[in-house]
């Protein structure tokens, strides 16, 4: 028996794997914005390139160096849910 070419391309579809981080086309996570100014600060500020860390694939950025080690000490706690999906 001859699959179609639509059962294919879902189980190929199936079968692809998913980043553990939602990134943009940069490799970026949040956009580019600090993820611990959310819990610090109560709102989004966008990181700088300079303050960067890699961590589960993904670039994520901050706005100052304390958050940066904050999140170096702890990334589950500042990453949001389920990669960011």
């Amino acid at each position: 028996m001859f699959l179609s070419c639509s059962w294919i391309f879902l189980l190929l579809a199936c079968s692809a794997q998913v980043p553990p981080v939602n990134v943009d086309a940069d490799g970026l996570a949040l956009k580019g914005y600090d993820p611990v100014a959310y819990f610090i600060l109560g709102r989004p500020i966008k990181g700088q390139k300079a303050l960067q860390h890699e961590w589960q694939g993904a670039k994520w950025l901050f706005a100052s160096p304390e958050h940066l080690t904050r999140f170096q000490e702890n990334p589950e706690k500042y990453t949001p849910q389920y990669g960011g999906y």
